[in-house]
């Protein structure tokens, strides 16, 4: 029975790379790298001749059947990305439920993670913690995206490209809160490493001029006791405004009632009201 190795390598520093990993791409037949150019480098560090096949997400489900065939034909193999653990934001994971089926041995290698370096690094309760990857775009799927971070009881882990890093803090800072702790890792185990530690309002305050370079791995607290309180009241807003509403009272009125009552800020008082007026009409 062949063997499929998930072999984790460096995040960037090429010095991070395990002796078993050095190892297992040194005796398998061929190592299946997400992009053949970048693996090389590492290849070339620790002199390692093994020949190099592509598969990355663009031909991950023309090549399938080619890999299948030579585990077939007996020969051990070795899966990369290029950086990290390959499957976790990273092409791979068809293949490997293929071979899984085909009934060939699947063994990880594990060795450097972006995630756990960034998690570490954060200052935030490292667990339990939640791992979303890259974040939506655009659409139905981000807003619901924001909405499952804004409301996790647990740490969440994102990755994030340097281009859109700005956006994807100021809206968490709107679904959160812009108090909610996080922090920025970026450029994790090289030269220029940096964690930036603090709120969603000053990590967008921080990286504001829009410059900013390298992988980036962004952390966020939890949703804590305050938040949970500010939950608890809105709830309590929602069902004296639907009270209000039925009784025939004016928006305007329900929405000052809940300032003064609960102690909503105006804005969100008159944007429950507004909901809830909303779907009133469209339920009749």
């Amino acid at each position: 029975m062949a063997t499929l190795y998930l072999v984790s390598t460096p995040i960037g520093n090429l010095g991070d790379i395990t002796h078993r990993a050095v190892e297992v791409l040194g005796s398998v037949r061929r190592v299946l790298a997400e992009d053949t150019r970048h693996s090389r480098v590492l290849m070339q560090r620790y002199e390692l001749s093994t020949p190099l096949f592509s598969l990355h997400e663009h031909n991950e489900a023309s090549r399938v059947q080619t890999v299948l065939d030579w585990l077939d034909e007996g020969e051990d193999l070795a899966l990369i990305s290029d950086a990290g653990t390959p499957l976790v934001s990273d092409p791979g994971a068809r293949l490997v439920a293929e071979v899984s089926a085909r009934g060939h041995r699947i063994v990880p290698v594990p060795g450097p993670s972006a995630v756990l370096a960034a998690l570490t690094a954060s200052g935030l309760v490292p667990e339990p913690f939640t791992f979303f990857g890259f974040v939506e775009r655009t659409g139905a799927e981000r807003k619901r995206r924001m909405r499952e971070i804004a409301e996790s009881p647990w740490t969440v882990v994102l990755f994030e490209a340097p281009g859109r890093l700005l956006r994807l803090l100021a809206d968490l800072a709107e679904v959160c809160g812009p108090e909610r702790q996080a922090s920025v890792s970026r450029e994790l185990t090289k030269v220029h490493e940096e964690t930036v530690r603090g709120t969603l309002a000053e990590l967008a305050a921080y990286y504001g001029d829009g410059d900013v370079r390298g992988e980036i791995a962004l952390v966020v607290a939890g949703r804590g006791t305050e938040a949970e309180e500010a939950s608890d009241a809105d709830a309590a807003a929602r069902a004296l405004a639907a009270a209000l509403l039925a009784r025939g009272e004016r928006p305007s009125a329900v929405a000052k009632e809940l300032v003064g009552r609960i102690s909503l800020s105006r804005n969100r008082a008159y944007e429950l009201v507004q909901e809830l007026a909303q779907a009133g009409e469209e339920a009749q």
